[in-house]
């Protein structure tokens, strides 16, 4: 029988190794897998100073110890960041920390998260482009002609592929969902914006500027009342830009993570809970360590398997060795 070569073996037993995390919803029923082909974190470059799953245009400067700066604090800037492949998984939640500040106390115009079919383009919505087809997350913070809401204003936006940004008010005819985040610019906590989808049940958008660790909800959005259908081939980017006013647009790490449910009854649960913003209830803390344990000895065993192999693949070839040296 021919053995498998040694480096598959290695290969094999490394994706046992695959970092599973728990949902940062605290739902024991939903795991999480990091997707590095649509994170960020410092240096953000690659050794030939390229990136290896982003493109990144316009105005964009990359400052490898500290922030990916979408706009400098100087009129008439756009800068845009764009994943190279789209975001396929069906569950998933983004963790995006970021910095809006600059000098003088008017400024604007605002930033951007997209999930839609185009990618790359410069356009006049926030650095990209108008009539895009997918969702636009708009961070907001000069205010044109909108009485009664307070800015920095946060909102969702799902685009058809032909509807136009309304930006004389901003964006109020396409409002999806949103809220105010009064605090947001220059706060004195790390400001973080966290997405969480399920695939035909929810979006919800949480925001982090008031105190650190402490999330605020700002939309939970169900699909049995909203269109929140992303396209199934989405790029994932960011994008900037300033007018006669100006702000610092700086992007300090982005985490994407995949969500799946450990079986059928768990998904139920775990679609509830997003519905809910947050599950924090789900099963029984020894329903959870049963869970955790058997998906431990499920990975240890692969390991052994593995291992076991590499061990009988070793000892096969000292005895072959042993065997040629014994006939001289």
């Amino acid at each position: 029988m021919r053995l498998p070569s040694l480096s598959s073996l290695l290969c094999l037993a490394g994706l046992a190794s695959v970092p599973v995390n728990a949902y940062a919803g605290d739902d024991p029923n939903i795991k999480s897998i990091p997707l590095r082909t649509h994170s960020l974190s410092p240096p953000y470059l690659d050794s030939d100073f390229q990136s290896r799953w982003f493109d990144f245009g316009g105005d964009t400067v990359i400052r490898a110890d500290k922030y990916i700066r979408l706009t400098a604090d100087r009129p008439s800037q756009q800068g845009w960041i764009f994943s190279r492949v789209p975001l396929t998984a069906t569950n998933w939640e983004l963790e995006l920390e970021f910095e809006v500040h600059g000098s003088g106390n008017l400024h604007g115009d605002g930033f951007a998260l997209w999930l839609t079919k185009q990618r790359a383009t410069q356009g006049p919505v926030f650095g990209s482009t108008d009539r895009f087809e997918g969702l636009g997350i708009f961070i907001d913070t000069y205010k044109n002609n909108r009485p009664g809401v307070s800015f920095p204003y946060v909102m969702a936006m799902m685009g058809d592929g032909s509807t136009t940004y309304d930006q004389a008010h901003d964006g109020k005819a396409n409002e999806l969902a949103g809220c105010s985040a009064r605090g947001l610019r220059g706060a004195p906590v790390p400001t973080k914006l966290r997405l969480t989808y399920f695939q035909d049940k929810s979006l919800t958008l949480d925001l982090q500027y008031k105190t650190e660790d402490s999330w605020t909800n700002c939309f939970t959005l169900n699909a049995e009342d909203t269109n929140i259908a992303i396209p199934s081939v989405a790029y994932l980017g960011l994008s900037a830009e300033t007018g006669e006013l100006s702000d610092n647009h700086d992007i300090v790490s982005l985490k994407a993570e995949n969500l799946y449910a450990l079986n059928r009854n768990a998904g139920s649960k775990g679609s509830d809970g997003a519905k809910g913003g947050r599950s924090r209830g789900g099963s029984s803390s020894r329903s959870g360590q049963t869970e955790s344990s058997s998906w431990s000895w499920f990975f240890f065993k692969i390991v052994l398997f593995f291992g076991a192999c590499v061990g009988g693949y070793f000892g096969w070839t000292i005895y072959r060795t042993k065997g040629r040296s014994s006939r001289f």
